[in-house]
């Protein structure tokens, strides 16, 4: 093996790793590496002292447009595209960087999450939100009313569009986890 294709492994092998840290499943792995699926694998049981999650990964458009998951994958989707553009990070990296800013604003408690303390777009969603804006299916729709853009259908009417924080539907965020969590207290 030539000193470059050493280098390029040892790379691949750190980027694999941290994906594995933020929670990728093994299709997402095998997907942004070269590396074999056995390679990944033991990998995947090395760094998480657990055998790879099996089956399929999430394949819904849909989920994205939902009330929280909308408002959680706006945000992280925004913060992807300026890693993307504007920083040395590209593709698989700007992914990785762009998941770690999104878990820090979700923990610090700058967008609204669920009662588990969990955040709401997990790794594999992130990238999957990626391959739905690279193949076509999203795209950004601009708010009527605070002009923010939101993740919607590809396609669909931009005019009138009023995103999910400006008119949040009439029982967001009253989960019985929340009501329980706040008899709690």
């Amino acid at each position: 093996m030539s000193t470059k294709s050493v280098a390029r492994e040892a790379s691949e092998i750190r980027l694999a790793t941290e994906m594995i840290r933020l929670g990728a499943r093994l299709q997402v792995l095998q997907a942004e590496t070269s590396l074999s699926y056995d390679r990944l694998a033991r990998l995947y049981r090395e760094v998480k002292k657990a055998s790879p999650p099996k089956g399929m990964l999430p394949f819904s458009v849909d989920w994205f447009t939902t009330w929280l998951p909308n408002i959680h994958s706006s945000m992280f989707y925004g913060i992807y595209q300026f890693m993307d553009r504007y920083t040395p990070a590209k593709k698989s990296h700007a992914l990785v960087e762009a998941y770690r800013l999104y878990l820090e604003q979700a923990h610090a408690g700058v967008l609204p999450g669920d009662a588990s303390g969990e955040p709401v777009l997990s790794f594999t969603r992130a990238w999957m939100l990626v391959r739905f804006f690279d193949s076509g299916l999203l795209q950004l729709t601009p708010c009527g009313q605070c002009t923010g853009t939101f993740v919607a259908h590809a396609h669909d009417p931009q005019n009138g569009f009023i995103c999910a924080i400006c008119k949040p539907p009439p029982r967001a965020g009253k989960t019985r986890a929340r009501r329980k969590a706040a008899e709690a207290m």
